[in-house]
C-alpha cells in the first residue's frame, strides 16, 4: 500500500495560539458584548444578582468550555479533529446493536442541524450588537433602527461574498486582530473592576447557587440567558482540523482569563451604573472616551471574524456528512492550494446569508435575537455531552464518565431553561435546523431505498460473463475506469455497458473510494486483476480528508483512456422519494465532486422506480 496522509499539527507555538484565536475563538470572544446586556435586560443590576450572574457566568465558561469541550472532547480526536460527526464516527464501533447505532446516528443529525441553526443566528447578533454601538457616538444617538439593521446586512453580504475568494489571503490577520481585541476586553475589564474589586469574589461558585435557589423559577429561566456567554464552544470544537489540538487548548487559557475580566468588569460597572443599558459599550466610553470610536471598529471586526469562524465551522461540518454519506454530494471549491482544509460550499454560502438577511429583518436588533438565541446551542452542547458520555461509558473509563455525565445533566438543564424561548423567536432555530434535518433524513432513507432498487450484480456472476464478452467481441484500446462503492457489488450501469451495448476495453479498471472509520490518512493500492482485463483499484480516505483523485490516479500510474459512471434517473408518485430524486438531480456526480478531467467523463443512466 502506498499514499500520504494529512493530519493537523498538535504541536504548541506561539504562532499557532494566536491564529487559533483568530480562527476558532471568534465567536465566544464577541459574547460579551450582547451577553450581559441581555440579561441585565431581565432583572435588575442590584449588587446580589450581579454577583450571582457573574458567578454562573464564570463556572458556565469552566464547566461546559474548560471541561466539557477542550477537557473530554477535544481529547476524543485522534489527530486533532473536531465536530459531532467526529463523536459519532469514534462512538459507531463501539455500539453492539442495531438500535444503538440508530441513537447515535439520530442524536448527531440533530446535533448537526441544530449547529446549522446556531450558524445562522450567531452571525446575526454578533454583526447587530457591534453596529448598535454606534448610537453611542456624539451625533449618531437618534441613528434609526433600519439605519443599523441595513449596515449589518451589508457587512453580512460582504462577508459571504468573500467566501468564495478564500480567507486564506486574510486569515493571517484574524489572529493579530482577535489578541488586540481579547487584550482590550481584558484592559477595560480590569479599569471597572478598580471601582468595585469586591466582583472577584464572584469566583466562589456559592453566589451562583445561591442565586439559583434563591430566586425560584424566575433563576432556572435566567439560565437560558447565561448560556450565551458559552456560544461559540460548539464551532471551536468543529473548527478543530484546521490546527489540532494543543493550540486551541493553550490559547483558550488566555481567553479565558480576558472574558472572565471583562465580565467581571462589565458587573463592576453595571453597579456603579444601574441605568446602563448597553454595558460593554457603555463601559469602554466611560472609561475611555477617545478611545471608543476604534473599540468601535474593533469590535465590528471581531464579530466579522466570529462569524467567519462558524461559517468555516458549517463547511467542515458539511464536508463531514458527506464523506459519511449522510448529506447528499454538493460542489466544493478549495480555496487555498496550501492548506486543503479552506473549503468553500456554494449551495451552504448563500442559504446561510439568505437566513442570516432574514433574522435580522424579523428581529430587527439584538435585544429582540436574544430571545431566539440559546435554544440551538443549548441544545448542540447536550448532544455532544451525550454523545461523550456514551464513548467513555462503552470504553469503561468510570472517572470520566461521572465527569462527562455530571456536564451532561448541566447541559440538560440549560436545554430545558431556554425552552421557554420558543414561542418568543425560539421556534426559528428550529425552523432553521429543521431545514437540513430533514434533507439529512430524507437523503439517507433515499439512499438505502435507491440500493435496493438497483439490484447490483455480485462479482461471481459478473465475471464469468466479464470473460465471455472480453474474448468475443472487438476491445477499443486503452484504459476505462468505472466507479463502484464496493468492487464484489457491481453497479447495473457496468453490464450495460460491457453486456449490453459490448463496450469493453483492452483495460477495464473498477475504482472504489472507500471512506474509513478513521477521520486522516489517504492509502491507496496498486490496480489488482480479478481477470484478465479486469482490475480493481481501491482508494481508502479518512472521512476528513480531502483528496485529489486525479493525482492518486496518476501517482498510480494509472493512464485512462475513458471514465465511466452512473446515473439515476427516479420515477416515483411519493413526495418524499421526488425530494430525494430532486436531490439527486442538483447534486454533482462523484467524476464531478472529485473534479476528474471532463473530457473523459461519461454517464450512463439508468431509469429507477422507487
Amino acid at each position: 500500500m502506498t499514499g500520504y496522509e494529512e493530519m493537523p499539527g498538535n504541536q504548541f507555538s506561539m504562532q499557532g495560539v494566536v491564529k487559533s484565536m483568530g480562527l476558532v475563538f471568534g465567536d465566544i470572544g464577541t459574547s460579551p458584548i450582547y451577553a450581559l446586556t441581555a440579561i441585565f435586560l431581565l432583572i435588575p443590576p442590584t449588587p446580589e444578582h450581579v454577583m450571582g450572574i457573574l458567578s454562573l457566568i464564570l463556572w458556565t465558561l469552566t464547566i461546559i468550555v474548560t471541561v466539557e469541550y477542550t477537557f473530554l472532547a477535544m481529547n476524543l480526536g485522534k489527530k486533532g479533529e473536531g465536530g459531532t460527526i467526529v463523536l459519532k464516527e469514534t462512538l459507531l464501533p463501539l455500539l453492539r446493536s442495531g438500535n444503538q447505532v440508530a441513537f447515535v446516528s439520530l442524536l448527531a443529525i440533530i446535533g448537526i442541524s441544530l449547529f446549522i441553526g446556531d450558524g445562522v443566528i450567531t452571525p446575526a447578533i454578533s454583526l447587530l450588537s457591534a453596529v448598535e454601538g454606534i448610537l453611542l457616538i456624539p451625533g449618531f444617538e437618534r441613528t434609526p433602527e433600519v439605519t443599523l439593521m441595513i449596515l449589518a446586512g451589508l457587512i453580512a453580504i460582504g462577508l459571504f461574498s468573500f467566501q468564495a475568494r478564500g480567507t486564506e489571503r486574510v486569515a493571517w490577520t484574524f489572529g493579530p486582530v482577535m489578541v488586540l481585541w481579547f487584550i482590550a476586553l481584558a484592559g477595560f475589564g480590569l479599569m471597572a473592576i478598580l471601582n468595585a474589586p469586591s466582583v472577584f469574589l464572584a469566583a466562589n461558585p456559592l453566589y451562583g447557587i445561591n442565586y439559583l435557589f434563591s430566586h425560584g423559577l424566575a433563576g432556572f429561566l435566567i439560565l437560558s440567558s447565561v448560556i450565551l456567554c458559552a456560544t461559540g464552544s460548539e464551532a471551536l470544537f468543529a473548527d478543530m482540523g484546521h490546527l489540532g489540538r494543543e493550540p486551541i487548548i493553550r490559547a483558550w487559557y488566555l481567553v479565558f482569563v480576558a472574558l472572565s475580566l471583562n465580565y467581571l468588569g462589565q458587573g463592576a460597572f453595571v453597579m456603579t451604573h444601574p441605568g446602563t443599558r448597553n454595558i460593554l459599550f457603555e463601559m469602554v466610553f466611560s472609561e475611555m472616551q477617545i478611545l471608543y470610536v476604534p473599540f468601535l471598529i474593533l469590535s465590528i471586526a471581531a464579530t466579522v471574524i466570529a462569524s467567519q469562524a462558524m461559517i468555516s465551522g458549517i463547511f467542515s461540518i458539511v464536508y463531514q456528512g458527506i464523506t459519511t454519506r449522510i448529506l447528499p454530494l454538493l460542489h466544493i471549491e478549495y480555496t487555498s492550494p496550501q492548506l486543503r482544509s479552506q473549503i468553500y460550499i456554494d449551495v451552504m454560502n448563500w442559504l446561510l446569508l439568505f437566513a442570516v438577511l432574514f433574522v435580522i429583518v424579523i428581529f430587527r436588533n439584538s435585544n429582540n435575537l436574544t430571545l431566539a438565541y440559546g435554544l440551538a446551542v443549548s441544545g448542540d452542547m447536550a448532544i455532544t455531552g451525550t454523545l461523550i458520555t456514551l464513548i467513555f461509558f462503552f470504553r469503561g473509563e468510570i472517572t470520566k464518565l461521572v465527569l462527562a455525565t455530571g456536564i451532561t445533566a448541566v447541559n440538560v438543564v440549560f436545554l430545558i431553561s431556554t425552552f421557554h424561548k420558543i414561542p418568543y423567536g425560539g421556534y426559528i432555530s428550529l425552523l432553521i435546523a429543521s431545514f437540513p434535518f430533514f434533507i439529512i433524513v430524507i437523503y439517507i432513507g433515499g439512499q438505502k431505498k435507491l440500493a435496493a432498487a438497483l439490484r447490483p450484480v455480485s462479482l461471481d456472476d459478473f465475471l464469468p460473463k466479464f470473460d465471455e464478452v472480453y474474448r468475443s467481441v472487438n476491445r477499443i484500446s486503452g484504459t476505462a475506469l468505472f466507479f463502484a462503492r464496493d468492487f464484489r457489488q457491481i453497479p447495473q450501469y457496468i453490464p450495460r455497458i460491457m453486456f449490453t451495448n459490448n463496450i469493453v476495453y483492452d483495460d477495464n479498471i473498477i475504482i472504489s473510494i472507500i471512506r474509513t472509520e478513521q477521520p486522516f490518512g489517504i492509502t491507496w493500492g496498486v490496480t489488482r486483476e480479478l481477470t484478465k482485463g479486469l482490475s480493481i483499484f481501491e482508494i481508502y480516505l479518512g472521512y476528513m480528508e480531502i483528496a485529489d483523485i486525479a493525482t492518486i490516479l496518476q501517482e498510480a500510474e494509472i493512464e485512462e483512456k475513458t471514465i465511466f459512471y452512473g446515473m439515476e434517473d427516479i420515477v416515483t408518485s411519493h413526495i418524499f422519494w421526488r425530494i430525494f430524486a430532486a436531490i439527486k438531480r442538483l447534486s454533482p456526480s462523484v467524476v464531478k465532486f472529485y473534479k476528474l478531467p471532463s473530457d473523459k467523463i461519461h454517464g450512463v443512466v439508468t431509469r429507477v422506480d422507487m
